[in-house]
């Protein structure tokens, strides 16, 4: 089945989704680097299923191995793990959101420089990717990939700087966007977190030895400890002495600005049991359904999850109100992304390939779903159709995050604006119409932030980065705004 294929299905079954590009890991001076990176990916399986991919080195020379699809799939065996020896490693687990789904694109990337071999594994999207890599193969350089990571190895590559780390910050500082990065070369672990902290990057440590990865749960899976977020817009560069030791360097900004963390990591990716910018996301998630059922009360018999997303915001909600909290939607974990083709009469059971009504929990009730968002409303209106089908009397439906308006460009798969439910009618109660739902309402953005921060928006400087609800994008758009934009890749058409 090809990769074509399966996006086809994917868009049927799960296209009603935000999706975040990938999750990176890195790991300098373990003898078991390997194994623990593709632990480490396997806790952040979550934040990409398309492909995966792990770089190490031995002393001598890297070595790599990328596999399309799960972590799971191929580095528990131990034949792959052992053709990546070394005691330093970086890995990356993919979803697509810039170049198409291809071995070609799968990180980490590498390339053999005047200063050596270095790979570099990324987390979000460069708004000024296509712009830079239009400059460069005028230049005359070639891409082989579509991938923004080739572009920062292109520009590393073109440093007048001496060491390997000034001419990555040198790249870097070049690059405008949303991103959390880790590098290795033969000596040294590198990680770089974007100039406002859009992505997360949290520092670890197991044995000593330094670790870098997207979420904390990442550091859980491995009995590593966790030693602190890497700041946003800091460079911290690891590397091994000849006696053995690490020796770690920590450079900052000269004009550090205030820290904006995606909000979208507390509502939807991040996993609940990941603490990200120093909150619990299981906590903050929580209190969003707390919020919820302040501001938007029901009366109902049962609250139920739409899984496994809205689980806490429903605890929460729950909890506020008062109303019982049961399960009303069970989900199916097993259900494959290439699952079988997509036929028009699997096309019609939609939904139920992944969830099915637990009747009991439902018959002759009125009905609260928490969900914690709506994208474009396609599998809202099919639950809420399953949920009537089980037999309840009112279907009420609860958002824990506010209504989505505007695409993303730092690496979240954000559909079109006008395929955004919240542009498509004019106001809550001609979208519950199209949901089928008999009320719809969703959290306010100061409810969000009170949950997640503690406080208001502040509308002058907001605290975190909110423009999928508000519009208020944190950097420029060069990509979308200026002479790149419309502008496609060419691509070779590859079975990889």
């Amino acid at each position: 089945m090809t990769h074509l294929r399966a996006a086809e299905i994917h868009d049927e079954i799960d296209g009603d989704t935000l999706h975040e590009e990938c999750g990176v890991f890195g790991i300098l001076g373990h003898p078991d680097a390997a194994t623990l990176t593709a632990l480490g990916l396997h806790a952040l399986q979550h934040r990409g299923q398309e492909a995966a991919g792990i770089v190490t080195f031995d002393g001598k020379q890297f070595h790599t191995e990328k596999r399309m699809g799960l972590v799971g799939d191929h580095y528990t065996d131990p034949a792959v793990l052992a053709k990546l020896p070394g005691s330093i490693s970086i890995g990356h687990t993919r979803y697509s959101t810039t170049g198409e789904v291809a071995l070609r694109n799968v990180q980490p990337l590498f390339a053999e420089l005047e200063v050596g071999g270095i790979a570099i594994a990324h987390n979000g999207n460069f708004t000024n990717g296509l712009t830079l890599r239009r400059q460069i193969i005028a230049t005359g350089a070639i891409c082989q990939s579509t991938s923004d990571t080739e572009v920062v190895l292109h520009l590393i590559a073109r440093s007048r700087h001496s060491s390997t780390a000034d001419r990555f910050i040198d790249a870097i500082r070049q690059m405008e966007g949303g991103y959390a990065m880790v590098a290795m070369t033969r000596t040294k672990l590198i990680a770089a977190r974007d100039p406002i902290g859009i992505r997360p990057l949290v520092m670890g440590e197991l044995d000593g030895k330094p670790i870098f990865c997207s979420e904390t749960c990442a550091l859980d899976i491995i009995g590593a400890k966790y030693i602190r977020d890497v700041e946003n817009g800091e460079v911290i560069i690891c590397e091994t002495q000849p006696d053995g030791s690490i020796q770690i360097d920590a450079r900052k900004p000269a004009n550090q600005q205030p820290e904006r963390l995606c909000l979208f990591e507390y509502v939807y990716f991040a996993r609940p049991d990941s603490v990200v910018g120093g909150r619990s996301v299981y906590v903050a998630r929580k209190n969003m359904g707390i919020n919820l059922a302040k501001e938007s009360p029901v009366e109902a018999d049962v609250v139920v999850p739409v899984p496994d997303g809205g689980t806490p915001a429903a605890l929460g909600f729950a909890q506020a109100s008062g109303i019982p909290f049961e399960y009303g939607i069970i989900r199916n974990h097993y259900v494959g992304r290439t699952f079988i083709e997509p036929t028009q009469q699997i096309r019609a059971f939609g939904v139920k390939l992944k969830h099915s009504a637990n009747r009991a929990m439902i018959e002759g009730k009125r009905v609260v779903l928490v969900d914690d968002s709506i994208v474009r409303g396609t599998t809202s209106l099919k639950i809420v159709q399953m949920i009537r089908d089980a037999g309840a009397t009112e279907v009420h439906i609860r958002v824990a995050s506010p209504m989505i308006f505007y695409p993303d460009f730092y690496g979240i798969d954000t559909p079109n604006a006008d395929k955004l439910l919240a542009n498509q009618y004019a106001d809550v109660k001609a979208m519950a119409k199209y949901i089928g739902a008999d009320s719809l309402e969703f959290l306010t953005i100061d409810g969000l932030y009170r949950a997640v921060g503690g406080e208001d928006r502040n509308n002058a400087r907001p605290q975190f980065t909110d423009h999928y609800f508000t519009g208020d994008y944190p950097t420029r758009l060069l990509d979308k705004n200026g002479e790149t934009a419309g502008l496609k890749l060419s691509v070779l058409a590859s079975n990889g």
